[in-house]
């Protein structure tokens, strides 16, 4: 009935492309709130996946905000780092 969610590894998710981590985050949001009424309504069997599902949204959140910092520090220039800035 309910498909078993398989946790990202952080490599699979670096992989992926801005866009598709938005998409993935998304995806991931939903079948977390699912989960959780899933286990109020006492359904679900394996409680791992609610785990999983957190770490693999906080493996995303994590790729997103490296690639933010990446981008604001590619933005500054070499002179501003120098200085301390």
């Amino acid at each position: 009935m309910w498909q078993e969610l398989v946790a990202m590894q952080i490599t699979e998710v670096r992989e992926l492309s801005d866009s598709e981590l938005e998409k993935e985050l998304t995806e991931q949001e939903r079948a977390l709130m699912n989960l959780r009424f899933r286990k109020a309504t006492m359904q679900l069997t394996n409680t791992n996946e609610l785990g999983n599902t957190r770490k693999t949204i906080a493996r995303i959140k994590t790729v997103i905000r490296e690639r933010a910092i990446t981008a604001s520090m590619a933005s500054e220039s070499p002179e501003s780092l120098a200085q301390g800035e």
